[in-house]
């Protein structure tokens, strides 16, 4: 990958999109539909990978109708993943901190992250 950045998308009705450093660190991240990936900016050389669940033929169509290529990459418990590394960004707070781990949701999409733990198991099936 020689430091480009990876262009994480987690498809579904709400796209998440995640930009991530070879080295994992989290970049700028959004989300957004079909018609806003289809003007979405990508980094020069960005590695794109796609999570290969529900909605992943719609946004690897308009990957292809841009000329970008791209790799499918496993997305199974991703939401799980998310819900870690959102709450690992946006400590809890309130009375929510009384809740275990597991029964905390945020109140806002996470899809975004869900693109950053895709990014992430790229990550580390990439490792030699």
């Amino acid at each position: 990958m020689n430091g480009a950045t990876i262009v994480a998308i987690d498809p579904g009705k709400h796209v998440g999109v995640a930009y991530v450093s070879a080295q994992g660190e989290l970049g700028w991240h959004t989300i957004t539909d079909l018609a806003g990936l289809k003007t979405l900016t990508m980094p020069e050389n960005a590695t794109v990978i796609v999570g290969n669940g529900t909605g992943a033929q719609q946004v690897t169509a308009v990957l292809i109708a841009r000329g970008i290529g791209y790799q499918l990459v496993e997305e199974r418990n991703t939401s799980l993943e998310a819900r870690q590394l959102y709450f690992a960004d946006h400590p809890v707070r309130g009375w929510q901190q009384l809740l275990p781990p597991g029964l905390r949701s945020p109140n806002v999409l996470i899809d975004d992250y869900a693109a950053y733990a895709i990014a992430l198991r790229f990550l580390t099936t990439q490792q030699p």
